[in-house]
């Protein structure tokens, strides 16, 4: 299995641009997949950079409903004329920061007739798997972070209903696959028990300091090899690396394999 990033906040290379989003692209015995779109159309000339033809997808999986995941939608459907693209049935909620900005997708989209709308869980093929584990409780309660959601005309806590995780299970490896840990990515570890976890950690609003260490600590008790990227940041990661060694970051351009 190969994971390429296809954008990130940070690149790894000159000729390679960055923004805050993700995308990655991902290529496993079975199938060629994307995984989000980052804001802008940014993926698709990276991947033209890096050899990627996302034409050949034959299937895109969006993470959640906001624009740093969803932006570059147009972008693929007009690259890619056959992929289905399945999103959460909550993915066009109307989501703003913590300045009341709306970060949520583009709703002009939401008529796109190659959207598939996703439930609790979603079976793509026999080793591709969405949940999206609402109403699970965690060892974490989630933390909106300061992201809200339009309900009934008022601007609440976002509970995060639009996200969900891809997992892939391949060669004995099971694989999760998540956009932002937005549920906590302590609660991922442990509904899952993962072999492998990329994505990020959501952790950027938090202090890049002891503040860590339970995180640090919990994330050493669990046997997965961690990727993160994203969200996580850079100086929150540098932390967690002092104390988790054999925690990975996938930045623009870079490639790992299982």
């Amino acid at each position: 299995m190969k994971i390429t990033a296809l954008t990130e906040n940070t690149s790894s290379r000159e000729d390679l641009g960055s923004e805050h989003g993700l995308s990655l692209f991902i290529e496993t015995g079975e199938t060629r997949l994307l995984f989000d779109m980052g804001q802008s159309g940014l993926f698709a000339e990276n991947a033209e950079k890096l050899g990627v033809d996302l034409s050949s997808a034959e299937l895109a999986v969006l993470s959640h409903g906001h624009y740093d995941h969803g932006g570059g939608l147009p972008v693929f459907l007009e690259k890619n004329r056959h992929a289905p693209v399945y999103l959460s049935q909550y993915a066009f909620d109307e989501c703003h920061n913590a300045e009341e900005k709306y970060i949520g997708l583009d709703p002009a989209l939401k008529a796109e007739p190659r959207l598939r709308f996703t439930g609790e869980e979603r079976e793509l093929s026999p080793t591709l798997h969405l949940y999206a584990m609402n109403g699970r409780e965690g060892r974490v309660p989630p933390d909106s972070a300061g992201l809200t959601v339009l309900r009934e005309g008022k601007l609440v806590p976002d509970s995060f209903r639009h996200e969900q995780y891809l997992l892939i299970e391949e060669g004995g490896k099971r694989v999760l696959i998540s956009g932002c840990s937005h549920k906590g990515v302590l609660n991922l570890l442990d509904w899952f028990r993962p072999d492998v976890l990329v994505g990020g950690f959501h952790l950027m609003k938090k202090p890049a300091d002891e503040a860590l260490a339970p995180y640090a600590e919990a994330l050493g008790t669990h046997s997965a090899r961690l990727f993160t990227c994203h969200c996580t940041g850079l100086e929150q990661f540098r932390w967690l690396k002092s104390r988790l060694p054999g925690l990975g970051y996938l930045s623009t351009g870079q490639t790992i394999e299982i």
